[in-house]
């Protein structure tokens, strides 16, 4: 099932909206940044941006009290369940590097997991403006697994690089990545 958003005002503008609506911690910047697309119909998040309904209210509640979330009903599109072993081991994967194993650091799990279904850069589907909003929401959600992207590798890449690692399967034709043709397909620019 899709749903589509009714792009009814910039990115931008619905920033400006849920940050007047925030509660005042430092990882509101970033996730609203993730909203704001979301709700103007940029990246490919599902609804409740991968969260479910109960846990998305729950989220916005302790992070955005003063928004009025019924606004955001029917926005996104269906996730391909079949992807479900997928999703498992990427959530495995996520949960046991979390920084702090707050219950933000759990929700945005989902929310990674969601843009990880994504055809496009990571930062592109979930919605962030640029790179280097990822970069800084790994390094506070999943610092014990960011800080081995030690080369600045695409965060989809790493992530999946990761998954092959932990299950012992090594695709790479090249014996290290210095050497491999396709070195700027997981290293270059990301624009």
């Amino acid at each position: 099932m899709a749903f589509a958003a009714l792009a009814i005002e910039s990115p931008q503008a619905a920033y400006a909206r849920l940050m007047t609506a925030r509660r005042g911690d430092p990882v509101e910047e970033t996730l609203a940044r993730i909203l704001a697309s979301w709700m103007a119909g940029e990246g490919v998040m599902p609804e409740w941006i991968g969260l479910g309904e109960h846990d998305f209210s729950r989220m916005m509640q302790h992070h955005f009290p003063k928004f009025d979330i019924r606004e955001m009903r029917d926005i996104g599109l269906g996730v391909d369940l079949e992807r479900g072993a997928e999703m498992n081991d990427l959530r495995k994967l996520l949960l046991a590097s979390r920084t702090t194993c707050s219950q933000f650091e759990t929700w945005m799990t989902s929310i990674v997991i969601a843009g990880c279904l994504g055809s496009d850069h990571l930062w592109q589907d979930l919605g962030l403006w640029e790179r280097p909003d990822l970069t800084r929401l790994m390094l506070e959600n999943f610092r014990p697994l960011a800080i081995h992207n030690t080369r600045d590798m695409k965060w989809k890449k790493f992530l999946y690089k990761q998954l092959c690692e932990t299950e012992g399967i090594y695709t790479c034709r090249a014996p290290s990545c210095e050497v491999c043709t396709d070195y700027a397909a997981c290293f270059g620019p990301e624009e």
